[in-house]
This record gives structure tokens, sequence and C-alpha cells, in this order.
């Protein structure tokens, strides 16, 4: 084929300033050809390079004794668990793909993340998702409006909203149906996750798949293509053209124009035959005959051979002409870019091609050996007898274009900042409130998604979704197979039981308003959650959704938000094991929330300590250890679920984050759960104390659909004194400030954080009590379980919800809105 001449106009469709090219150009000592033109422009991706982000991700915690693979190291981070035997994991984005194409971008996202923790070495033994789309239902798109209003305005209006509402909903249902396809079909439990709806995703909604998986210390593989004169075989499925350039559409803003354009670069998943690469993947790491793995997932072919050779410092020569094709006359470039999936490139030591041959024959999958390892250093291929790709691996793989862009705090920060609230009226129907909270979308259950889903699958699921952290146990079982060396090394195969908790979380709208404060937020609630579970935390692994790094007010999102990460993830003693990077999230309404999600793995010692968030049993007491009020002006309904339903405002600082207050907390509520004094614990996050109480009476299920209801009794009456702790507790005229007046919204709604709802024995709260506040927190028994009811007594007043009501406004609200 004519391969086009390089212009300036080409070089800018492939996504690369001038002076990316230029130095492209100096490093190759000529013109590049038209396929290294795209190998340039997808290894120099964002996606692929984080160029714009290498900087701040090096102030990220990356190191812990039980660390074995860190950061940037391999495709996962790798942890000790004990006893010889490691978990791998990590989370990415499939944005962009799924805007386009949601079930075949949802699907390949899940299928991309398994298959880095299988190119570990590692058997994947589950799966957990955050989603973020435009609102579902009406109200989500504006602030209410009374009845006279809403029908004065346009029925062009009505009719865009409803368009709008349909399209949100078409690729919710895509996303959350291509996720289930695809784990369902290849075997593996998505067992937990996290779905947000507002607006800001409207036109770029955000799809981050995690997967974990298992392996002993001695099974651990590198995607180091290391041995020179080692052959180089492409083991799956055919390559296609789709997938094109997909790591190159995910760095750039996504329009309607380059959303059709880029259509053909959503791939297409198939999850039988990913499971018949994984099974045979780790069949063949078994005989000892790889010596580099990687997975071609983003930039295909070109990834995987790059930068195994720059990891090991060779050189890597391949022939086009001996990859399996799907379709006919494919162009070099189109071989090279495709991101076709269930497609891996490993290095076998030399004279043991035969082992590859019969594994892969065996499960029935398309092999082919097509290069060797060489000492050039160079990445080169050939294809119809043409070198065709001649370039240095390291200089494209690891020295990248690296920039320090500006930041500049947004102007509308002065606003939110200034935010109080005069003028928005206190509750005086706090049940009907509550129950607008549960049914809001983003808080009510997310059983219509995850009863799609199959979450326990290779039975070894603890704690189901619907608690604050999923549980898995680690078996025999859950581990790979074993070499004959390794085999005889480890004597007995079986394994003690390992309980491991996970969680994903991140508030997008506290990031807008506050990105430092914001991100610290999602860390202290990732691990307050999983302390709920009564585990203390790992490891951490991020997925940082942001748009556009180009605008200093963006960038400064960006770099405020990995700052509060950092600091939270340092504080709970979490490194960070590697992630994800997705910028570029806009459309043309605008930016999206800065969403920088995390998902925090942490270990429980014993079974008898895993806890989850519903009440137990009639007669037991009720207590909140935390404050029960922040002691701002806001007093923590800034940034809260309560003033976006009910005010129809996202405004105002989000509650403070005291990362020192709320480590306290955590520990010493492991240290009360390891004592067997708390039967259930559930964090206070969204919606705030009122909300956490209700999930606490609602949220238990006896079946798969049954629920258990069990009422509770409360008593706020004396929990809101809370002392002044401003920092300047003297007003203008120098005069002390008189005590905050806290507000029942506030009490019952506000965001507060580091707080939690537990239960005990009715014989065991003081010595909570006495034990909490010993440990410096706060604690107080504020009511019991029992009845049909949840009932409330505040200081001005008391209200009653039957559970029944409360039940059915937060665990149908989506099924409804989807119907």
């Amino acid at each position: 084929m004519t391969e086009p001449a390089i212009t300036p106009e080409l070089v800018a469709k492939h996504n690369l300033t001038p002076e990316e090219y230029a130095h492209a150009v100096e490093i190759l000592g000529r013109t590049p050809s038209y396929t290294e033109l795209g190998i340039f422009s997808v290894m120099w991706s964002e996606h692929c390079s984080y160029k714009n982000t290498k900087p701040l991700l090096k102030t990220f915690p990356t190191q812990s004794p039980k660390i074995l693979v860190g950061a940037g190291e391999e495709n996962a981070g790798i942890i000790d668990i004990g006893d010889g035997i490691a978990i791998a994991f990590k989370i990415e984005s499939h944005n962009h793909p799924s805007a386009v194409e949601p079930f075949q971008g949802a699907t390949t996202g899940v299928g991309g993340i398994v298959r880095d923790i299988f190119t570990m070495g590692a058997r994947p033994v589950c799966a957990v998702n955050s989603l973020r789309f435009g609102p579902i239902c009406s109200g989500g798109l504006r602030p209410p409006t009374d009845g006279e209003e809403r029908r004065s305005q346009s029925a062009a209006t009505e009719a865009e909203e409803e368009a709008q509402l349909k399209n949100n909903r078409r690729l919710f249902a895509g996303v959350v149906s291509g996720i289930a396809h695809y784990g369902n079909c290849f075997g593996i439990p998505t067992v937990a996750g996290e779905v947000y709806f507002d607006k800001t995703y409207q036109g770029n909604p955000l799809v981050n798949a995690f997967c974990l998986g298992v392996l002993r210390h001695d099974q651990i593989t590198r995607g180091a293509a290391k041995g020179v004169g080692n052959p180089v075989f492409y083991v799956g499925p055919a390559t296609g053209r789709d997938g094109l350039a997909g790591a190159a559409f995910a760095s750039q803003d996504l329009t309607e124009e380059s959303a059709e354009q880029q259509r053909g670069a959503v791939q297409v998943g198939d999850p039988f035959m990913e499971k018949l690469v994984c099974e045979a993947c780790l069949e063949l790491l078994a005989t000892g005959c790889v010596a580099g793995m990687q997975d071609m997932g983003a930039a295909g072919l070109t990834c995987s051979t790059c930068e195994m050779a720059a990891r090991a410092g060779t050189g890597i020569e391949i022939e086009l002409d001996k990859v399996p094709q799907r379709a006919p006359n494919m162009s070099s470039y189109e071989i090279m870019l495709s991101e076709s999936q269930e497609r891996m490139l490993i290095v076998v030591h030399k004279g043991r091609e035969e082992e590859v041959k019969r594994i892969f024959d065996k499960w029935d999958l398309p092999w082919s050996e097509i290069g060797i390892i060489t000492d050039t250093g160079h990445m080169k291929v050939r294809h119809g007898g043409k070198l065709v790709v001649d370039i240095p691996a390291r200089k494209i793989a690891d020295e990248s274009p690296v920039y320090q862009r500006d930041a500049v705090e947004p102007a509308y920060l002065k606003d939110v900042q200034a935010f109080r609230l005069n003028g928005i009226a206190d509750t005086t129907t706090p049940a009907e409130d509550l129950k607008k909270l549960l049914a809001w979308p983003s808080i009510a259950s997310k059983n219509w998604v995850y009863r799609q889903y199959d979450h326990q699958v290779r039975d070894g699921s603890v704690v189901l979704p619907g608690s604050d952290a999923a549980v898995i146990r680690i078996k025999t079982d859950s581990l790979p197979v074993m070499s004959a060396e390794l085999a005889a090394k480890v004597g007995d195969p079986t394994v003690s039981e390992k309980l491991i908790a996970m969680t994903v979380d991140c508030n997008g709208g506290y990031v807008y308003l506050d990105p430092y404060e914001g991100a610290k937020i999602a860390v202290a609630e990732a691990c307050r959650n999983l302390a709920c579970s009564g585990a203390l935390p790992l490891g951490a692994t991020d997925n940082l959704n942001m748009p556009s790094p180009l605008k200093p007010e963006l960038f400064w999102q960006i770099k405020e938000s990995v700052r509060g990460l950092a600091e939270g993830c340092k504080a709970f003693n979490a490194p960070v094991t590697g992630g994800n990077c997705s910028l570029y999230n806009q459309s043309p309404a605008g930016p999206i929330d800065p969403t920088p999600t995390i998902s925090v793995v942490g270990l429980i010692e014993k079974r008898e300590h895993v806890t989850t968030q519903w009440f137990k049993d009639e007669g037991d007491a009720i207590l909140l250890l935390g404050d029960a009020v922040e002691s701002t002006p806001l007093q923590g309904l800034g940034g809260s679920a309560y003033l976006q339903v009910v005010h129809g405002q996202k405004n105002g600082s989000p509650p403070r984050c005291d990362l020192e207050v709320a480590k306290t907390l955590h520990t010493t509520l492991i240290g009360l759960i390891q004592s067997g004094l708390v039967k259930s614990a559930h964090d206070c996050s969204e919606g705030g104390l009122a909300v956490a109480l209700a999930e606490s009476c609602i949220s238990q299920l006896i079946a798969r659909e049954t629920p258990r209801l069990i009422g509770a009794t409360v008593d706020l009456s004396s929990v809101a004194a809370v002392c002044d702790r401003r920092e300047n507790s003297l007003d203008a005229n120098g005069g002390h400030r008189p005590p905050l007046q806290v507000r029942l919204d506030a009490l019952l709604f506000g965001e507060t954080q580091s707080r939690i709802v537990i239960s005990c024995k009715p014989l065991d709260a003081v010595k909570v009590v006495e034990r909490a506040k010993l440990m410096g927190v706060p604690a107080v028994q504020i009511g019991h379980v029992g009845g049909t009811t949840l009932t409330v007594k505040t200081a001005t007043g008391e209200f009653s919800a039957p559970l029944t009501e409360l039940h059915d406004a937060w665990w149908n609200s989506i099924a409804r809105a989807m119907a």
C-alpha cells in the first residue's frame, strides 16, 4: 500500500505537537514512516506516556515492606499478604470507548484489566467497578422548580431534557450490560462498586474497572523481553481493524465529531476467548518456559513490543507477515496500532518453543512465532520484506515528552468558598427529605446494577454487594497451578484462608468544590469502608478521571487532587501500587467534575472480624463514633446530597477532612471489632447520619432480593452540642463568638467527616463508649435497634418513617427510572 506523505496536517491529526514531532525526527535521525508516526502518536499519548501527569504521580507514596511489585514497574502492583501468598490488583478506565459504544466499551474495559492481572502470573478472582453517568430521571438536570414555573417551560426544553435522559439511560444500561456480560462469561465475580449520576458526566460517562488476582511469590511474571536469541510468540485471536489507535482516541477531547470518527477505535471483546487465553497462559507459566509476557492492551502490538524491550534493555524484531490477521491486506500501520482484544505477547526461552505450541493447541488457541529478542536496543518491524519500523525502544517507551503545566486556581472557587446557608431554609419535613435522599439514584440501592452481575462464582465471596466493602476469601483453589519445581519447594499446596476487603470511592462533587479536600475525603472514606468491614489497608490503586491538562484552571484541579490523594494514602499507610490517568474527559457541554477514583484493598485477620453495615438484633445499642456536626459555618452541608436534592444547589466548601482524626477513628473501630464488641458498622457519607441510620435498617438481604427490615429508635436531642473548633473564636470586635447554633438539616443530613454508626450488645455499650473516648474518639449511645420504623427524636421534635416506605424508595428508585 502507498503510504501518505508526512505533512504538518497529518502530524496534527495524530495528536502530536510540532515540537513532539521534531523530537521524534531527532530520535530517528530522519523523517518517520507513516507506521512510525502512528507508533509515536499512541506511545506519546497521555494514555500511554502520562506526559502531563508523570511529575505529579511521583508524589504518591509507593513503598512499603509488603510491596513486591511497585507502581510503574509492571502491568499491575503486587502486595504480600503473608504465608508466601500475594495479591495483584489495578484499576483502569474505558471512558471514551464507553461513551461511543457503551456495551463494547465496558466489556473491553473489563477484559483489559483482567489481562493486566493474569499477565503478572496471578489468577483473577474478583472484579469491582466505578461508574458515572448523567441523570437518569427528571429533576437531575436543573434545580427543582414549582409546578407553575415547570409548566411554563417550552416544549422544546422538555423534549431536549427527555432526549438527554433517554441517552443517559441508554449509556447506563449498555455499560452495566457490558460489564455483566464479560465478567459473567469469563467466570469472575463482580463483588463491589459505586455509581453516581450527575449532569457533569452527561456528555462523558466514566467507566473504571478494577480486578484483583492471587499468586504465590515465586509465580510473579515480569513483562520484560529478556534473553537475546529468545523467540517471541503472538498468542490469541487474530488481529483486526477494531480498536485502531484507541490509546490516542482516549487522549483527546470527546466531541460528537471525534466520537463518530473514532468509532473504529472501540474494541470488540470476547470473554470466552479471554478465559481460554487466561487458562492457557497460566498453564504455560507453570512450565517455566516463559521469559517475559505482556498483554496487547492500549496501543496493541506496539506497546507490548517496545515496552518489553525497554524494560529488559534489549531489542526486538518482529515480522508482521507472521501475525494472524482477520482482514485481508492489512497495512503495517493497522497491524501495529490495532487494539483487537484477548491477545498476548510472550517471550519464550529458546529451545522450549514446542511447549508453547502444545499448550496453545490444547486450548485451541491461535499462536504464531513472530520474532526474536536482539541486542540492538531497537524495535524493528518488517512487513512484506521491508523494514517499516526502526525505533530505539527505550527512547519511545521511557523518554516521552514530559510537561510541567501551569496551574491557576479557578475563579469559581471564590463563590464556592463564600457560600453560606443564609436563605437556605432549615428542614421542616425531615421524614420526607429522608425519603427523597434515599430515592436519589446516587444514594439509592444499586441492586438494579449488581443483580445483573454474578457475584458468587468461584465460591469466594464472603460479603456481597450492598455493604460498605466487599470481602472475599483466598483459598487454595484461588491460586494458579504450580510448576513442578515450585510444587517440590512448597510441599503441601493448601494455604490458610485469607480474607481480603476492597472498596472504591470518590465524590466528584466534593472534588469540584475543593479538589484537595475532596481527594482526601475519597481516600478517607475508602479506608473508613474497610475499617467498617474489619480490615486494615494494604494498598491503593487510583484512576485519575480528569479534564484537559492544557487549561491552567483545570490542571490546578488535577494537581490539587493528586496532592490530596497522596496525603491521604500516606496517612493511612496505603501506598499506591499503580493505576491509570484518564485526561481530556470533557464534552462540548464542558469538563467533568474532577473524579480521582481510589480503590483500597485491605486484610482482615480472622473470619470472626468480618463486619457488615446492617443492624443485627432487636435490643442492640446504637452508637455514634465521631462528632455529630462539623463546627464550621456550613456544618457539613457544603456540597452535600441534601443541598443538591432538596435545594437544587451543588455549592459550598465540602466538609473538612482531618486525616489524623480519621486515622484515630479507624484504629479505634478496628480495635473494638477485634475485641468482639461490634455487631455492625456503617460509615456516614452521602446523605449524612439519617441516611446511614436508614441504610443500617433496610440494607440486609436474607435471600437474593428479600430484605430483612429491622427498625431503630434514635435520640439525637443531646448530641448536637458541639464545641466551637474554629481557628479564631473571636469576632471582629475582639469579643468571643457565640456558639454555633446547630441546624436540624445539618444534624440529620450534613456530611461531617469521620463518623461511623455502630451497634453492639446493650451490656457492651458503656464499655465501647469508654474505650473510644480513651482513644480520643467522641462516642455516644444514640438509640437502640428494634421495631418496624425508624424513629428519630431531636431537640425540636420527633419524626418517624415506616421501614417499608424507606426501603421501597431506596430499593426501587433506579429500577423505576430505568423502566
